[in-house]
């Protein structure tokens, strides 16, 4: 039986950064998604720490490895706090929400 536990991908994220932003309009749009790359490197990251695959947290949740592709990809889908909750328990965290007063 093959060994199925996740394994990254090598990805050098600033480098990708860097090239990308000399492209027009990229910048404004990135920035603009903020929240939701930090959402989605966060999951990603706790999928990573409890050692899980797309397709072990698509079992876990009930739903499909592309379900848990689109909701691990930013800016492509607005998932619900349900399935966040859904998703954290799967990869064995507990989501917490908090609001941050903006600076002024």
């Amino acid at each position: 039986m093959a060994d199925l536990k996740y394994k990254p991908v090598p990805h050098k994220h600033q480098d990708f950064l860097d090239k990308a932003r000399a492209r027009k309009g990229f910048s404004e749009e990135y920035d603009s998604l903020a929240l939701e790359y930090e959402i989605a490197s966060q999951m990603i990251k706790a999928r990573a720490r409890a050692g899980l695959t797309q397709d072990a947290v698509a079992e876990r949740m009930g739903t499909t490895k592309s379900a848990v592709s689109r909701l691990e990809a930013a800016g492509k889908h607005a998932p619900s706090l349900a399935t966040l909750k859904r998703y954290a328990s799967a990869v064995g965290c507990e989501l917490k929400v908090k609001f941050v007063p903006q600076k002024a």
